[in-house]
């Protein structure tokens, strides 16, 4: 990787880990060449097919083989979108597992940071320059995968393997979340290798700490926006819109209170009458809900990473002045 305009610590940062930075650069090119290639595979055989005249939905005789090959070219891609999803989960805790790690723990660990200091620079300069790389390269490599997995995930929507926006591994893998996450556990990372100075250590509770806030985050996010409600009759079905995810459902009184939906079987005419049960209600978050949870799970992450970065510096100058 050049260090061309790059001066002082930031330009050792980058001259120290080049082959991480390379490493890291190559495998996201293969994922995005990965991702596009497969749809382009996909595209042909979507072309192909269509000038057979065969229809999916009304298979006749001498079109099984055309539908099936189809179908499999439209659920390769959506396998290689679910693996990739997941390699988009992993990657903030890889990278927090980096900093803490071989950037801030094995440094101290083997005392290598005391030549950097001897050189006319100062502890927090050198602090500033070890965040900020790979601050610059993580917000830049997460948000251009985000964006390619959300352009990829947009076209898979069309074939017959759609992918809903609220699961979890898509949700994590688009919008603003992933480079939220990204900074987060980088802040995270430095923070532990300056606080515990041991690579090992620093990496294992690094990682613990993304799957402690992942869960966390998790279990909120229905309640970071305000969510839509819709009401049926007592005994009628639930119905959610098309494309909402569902966040909590019950009773409702005839003065408005909510009860929850286990107090009453759906069909027990007695006990909905007992109770002065007349309506059930859903909660949920439409599709258009998507952004507005995105901005505020990624400005709580965005304050976390202030935070660590913070209490990083308050660390280092009690340690080192």
């Amino acid at each position: 990787m050049s260090t061309l305009g790059l001066r002082g610590p930031a330009r050792v940062v980058v001259r120290r880990h080049h082959r991480t930075l390379w490493t890291a650069g190559a495998l996201a090119g293969a994922g995005i060449v990965a991702v596009a290639g497969t749809y382009l595979w996909m595209s042909s055989v979507s072309d192909t097919f269509a000038g057979t005249g065969c229809s999916v939905e009304h298979t006749v005789s001498g079109c099984g083989v055309s539908v099936r090959h189809f179908l499999s070219s439209e659920f390769v891609f959506s396998r290689l979108l679910t693996y990739a999803s997941v390699v988009m989960l992993l990657l903030p805790a890889l990278i927090g597992m980096f900093v803490a790690g071989p950037m801030f723990g094995r440094e101290l660990e083997s005392g290598t940071y005391r030549l950097a200091w001897a050189q006319s620079v100062t502890p927090a300069r050198w602090l500033a320059a070890n965040l900020a790389v790979p601050a610059v390269l993580s917000l830049a490599g997460m948000s251009v995968l985000s964006a390619v997995y959300a352009w990829a995930r947009a076209r898979a929507d069309l074939t017959h393997y759609p992918s809903a926006w609220y699961n979890r591994e898509v949700y994590g893998s688009m919008g603003t979340v992933p480079a939220g996450y990204a900074l987060c556990m980088l802040a995270f990372g430095a923070l532990a290798g300056l606080v515990l100075r041991r690579t090992v250590s620093a990496m294992f509770v690094t990682v613990t700490g993304y799957g402690a806030l992942v869960i966390a985050l998790n279990t909120v996010r229905n309640d970071l926006w305000p969510t839509r409600t819709g009401t049926s009759a007592a005994g009628s079905g639930l119905r959610i819109p098309h494309g909402a995810s569902g966040a909590g459902h019950g009773w409702l009184t005839s003065g408005g209170k909510r009860l929850p939906a286990g107090v009453c079987p759906d069909s027990a005419a007695d006990c909905l009458a007992g109770k002065d049960i007349t309506l059930r209600y859903l909660d949920y978050h439409p599709a258009s809900h998507f952004w507005p949870l995105q901005l505020v799970e990624t400005g709580i992450l965005l304050v976390l990473a202030a935070a660590a970065v913070a209490l990083a510096f308050r660390v280092l100058r009690r340690r080192h002045g």
